[in-house]
């Protein structure tokens, strides 16, 4: 009973976020032609302004992000191609992320490191666990189980070690990096900087709902295992 508890208790914890998150989002993506400059040209002029030239902008269907590999700052096509408050704000923060690739910002290196083998890992870490009863019921040996269990719920929670990670590198992204930057080269209107906070947070507390979640997903295998 503890066990479900702490799962529904996560549960609110992972919707709270990321309803709150999607209420901001939207509620500052209109008007759609609040400024001059579009997303994806505040993309491309922050850039050039740090020097960042090789840093290509496109637009994606895949989610607002910075790929450190390809060195491209991807952007929905509505932040790329909107004027909104949303869109100018979301476009700084990636550009966050490509300033502190550029400047070696060791959470941002350990996370993109992390991310090539967080994914099989996590799924070997499943199988290991949907496999213990099963080798526990054809070993008879409760010891070769154990271990199995232990094994996955490691595995499971490296994706929970990413996320932790992740978090640092999304919060000065949007107020060490975005926020400043956005006000040095008077892309903000005054008026709106409250409110651009608002959105940077929304932006870094994006993953805190799949921080949480990674966590959920090894609660929910240990509440199995414990039963």
């Amino acid at each position: 009973m503890p066990y479900l508890i702490i799962i529904l208790l996560l549960l609110v914890a992972v919707a709270g976020p990321s309803l709150w998150v999607s209420r901001v989002m939207s509620r500052y993506s209109k008007p759609t032609d609040r400024y001059l400059i579009s997303g994806g040209e505040v993309a491309r002029r922050l850039l050039d302004e740090l020097g960042l030239q090789e840093v290509g902008t496109e637009i994606t269907e895949k989610g607002d992000h910075y790929d450190p590999v390809q060195r491209m700052v991807r952007l929905s096509p509505r932040n790329y191609q909107d004027c909104s408050l949303t869109a100018i704000t979301i476009a700084a923060h990636e550009v966050g992320h490509a300033l502190q690739h550029a400047n070696g910002y060791m959470p941002l290196m350990l996370r993109t490191q992390l991310v090539r083998w967080v994914a099989p890992v996590e799924k070997t870490g499943a199988a290991l666990l949907m496999a213990t009863p099963l080798i526990i019921g054809i070993t008879r040996a409760p010891i070769a189980g154990l271990l199995m269990a232990a094994g996955g719920l490691l595995t499971l929670g490296a994706g929970v070690v990413m996320h932790l990670l992740t978090l640092p590198t999304e919060f000065d992204a949007s107020f060490g990096r975005a926020m400043p930057l956005l006000k040095k080269h008077n892309i903000l209107a005054v008026r709106d900087e409250s409110h651009a906070r608002r959105l940077l947070q929304a932006a870094a507390l994006t993953y805190v709902s799949a921080s949480l979640m990674s966590l959920l997903n090894v609660a929910r295998w240990w509440a199995i295992l414990r039963r």
